[in-house]
């Protein structure tokens, strides 16, 4: 049950209480009686039909009258089967059956004519929209590095419905290197990513946005050198312009790679031995 059904039971009970002693002059106990009978009818009426399941349609309007008859039902009967010998009301009584009434209506028209309540902001649904790159994966060869990028795809959050984009898109892959030498080490420096259109031009990030780079670990480190036939993997998450997903503007990814060759020899060493002082 809702904080306004329960008022309007409230308000209905009142309201019955107060028009009991204008329409049935004779038989009354008095102004506070007439309310009480009012307030134990309309709410009582009212629980019993929702206690046994019977919630009536019609919004507000059919709950304010069923509560009404509810409160109606007790101050009739009252008269009707416990009536007193009084003939009328007290001065006092009659001012405050007027005063209560006047009460009465201008809560009821500051409850119909106040401005609704504005509902609280519910927050953007936001998703990710998810562009498929073709071919999603593909292989790569500079000099003596080989190997491929796999699992490419471009995601941006928008929001649902409006479509209105919440975080800029970026391109995400798998890149693996390896190094293809026979003999020869090399250190992996680190790489550019080109976004280059139809004419070969490259497509710009917007001015707050970071040019993509694909970082190995710190030079020197021995985590950024791959012997001959050793790989290196690397997680892709860079940003993509928002101009390259407009249909026909994309037309090449470059990946512009940075090593260093290293020295590698291969020596052999003779030494002689003996087992058991032999």
């Amino acid at each position: 049950m809702s904080f306004v059904i329960f008022v309007t039971w409230v308000l209905a009970g009142l309201l019955a209480g107060l028009l009991a002693g204008l329409v049935l002059k004779r038989g009354g106990y008095g102004l506070k009686k007439d309310i009480v009978f009012g307030l134990i009818g309309s709410i009582g009426l009212s629980w019993l039909l929702r206690a046994f399941g019977v919630v009536p349609g019609g919004g507000i309007v059919v709950v304010a009258v069923i509560a009404f008859i509810g409160a109606a039902i007790p101050i009739v009967a009252q008269r009707r089967i416990w009536p007193t010998e009084r003939v009328g009301e007290d001065t006092a009584d009659k001012w405050w059956r007027w005063g209560l009434g006047a009460a009465l209506v201008a809560t009821v028209a500051w409850m119909i004519f106040s401005p609704a309540p504005q509902p609280a902001a519910i927050p953007p649904v936001i998703e990710d929209k998810t562009y498929t790159v073709t071919p999603a994966g593909i292989s790569v060869k500079a000099g003596m590095v080989t190997g491929e990028i796999t699992e490419m795809k471009v995601t941006e959050r928008v929001e649902q419905g409006s479509g209105r984009v919440m975080a800029s898109a970026r391109l995400t892959a798998k890149v693996v290197l390896k190094n293809s030498s026979a003999k020869q080490a090399l250190r992996l420096v680190g790489g550019k990513i080109r976004y280059l259109d139809a004419q070969g031009q490259p497509i710009k990030l917007e001015e707050t946005r970071t040019e993509p780079a694909l970082s190995f670990s710190e030079y020197g480190s021995s985590s950024d050198q791959l012997e001959p036939g050793q790989e290196a993997t690397q997680l892709l998450d860079v940003d993509f312009p928002a101009d390259a997903l407009k249909a026909k503007r994309l037309k090449e990814i470059r990946l512009e790679l940075v090593f260093l060759p290293l020295s590698y020899r291969e020596e052999t060493v003779h030494f002689n031995v003996s087992i058991g002082g032999q």
